[in-house]
């Protein structure tokens, strides 16, 4: 197989300064709708690129739980390598890759961590595994077999019964809250259009068009 053969053009739509609105958390909001309602696969999955204490960046796969004027929300085992890095380097991008719709967002800007509360609320609406599984999962260390993991796992399970299973003190929420969101939409001959909102000192946004 020739990699450089694989091609395809973009004809689904367009974007012009006009169609977008002053507001990019609104206008991510339109575009998530449009995913959302697109049939695609986890709509709300998002790369998240961190970098480690040595400069290294690592991006993985995260699910968007939350948006609203402060940001970007998601969760995760908080003694974890993404949580580490953040630690060292507050500082982070997402990418949201509907490629489905020929559509990206990309958007850069400093994390916050979520207090408790909010974790809380939002760990009570998990499936009752999912919680037991934040228990279970030392998030990111070796471990010897998938066995030993499933052993934890159930052990978990007993140990909670039927009652209610608590938030772990290692365990919480992030909020990613930008400075700068790019909506990408693929265009014929990769003439992209490309659209940058850029945080000011007042708190307005900026808006430019990119070349491609």
């Amino acid at each position: 197989m020739n990699l450089a053969d694989l091609q395809s053009d973009y004809g689904r739509g367009t974007l012009e300064r006009e169609d977008l609105d002053a507001d990019p958390i609104a206008q991510f909001n339109i575009w998530m709708l449009a995913a959302c309602e697109s049939g695609m696969i986890e709509p709300t999955a998002m790369s998240l690129a961190t970098v480690a204490s040595d400069g290294c960046p690592l991006l993985r796969t995260v699910l968007l739980k939350g948006i609203d004027a402060r940001g970007f929300v998601f969760f995760t085992n908080l003694e974890s390598r993404k949580a580490r890095h953040l630690a060292h380097n507050p500082h982070a991008s997402l990418l949201f890759p509907w490629l489905a719709l020929e559509r990206q967002v990309i958007v850069t800007g400093r994390t916050e961590k979520l207090s408790v509360a909010e974790s809380l609320r939002y760990f009570l609406t998990r499936p009752r595994d999912s919680q037991l599984s934040a228990w279970a999962s030392a998030q990111c260390s070796i471990i010897a077999s998938r066995k030993m993991l499933e052993m934890e796992w159930a052990q978990i399970k007993t140990k909670f019964g039927e009652g209610e299973i608590p938030l772990p003190s290692f365990w919480g929420g992030y909020c990613v809250q930008p400075r700068t969101i790019e909506f990408w939409q693929g265009r014929p001959g990769r003439l992209h259009d490309r659209f940058e909102y850029t945080r000011q000192p007042d708190d307005s946004w900026r808006l430019d068009r990119l070349a491609p």
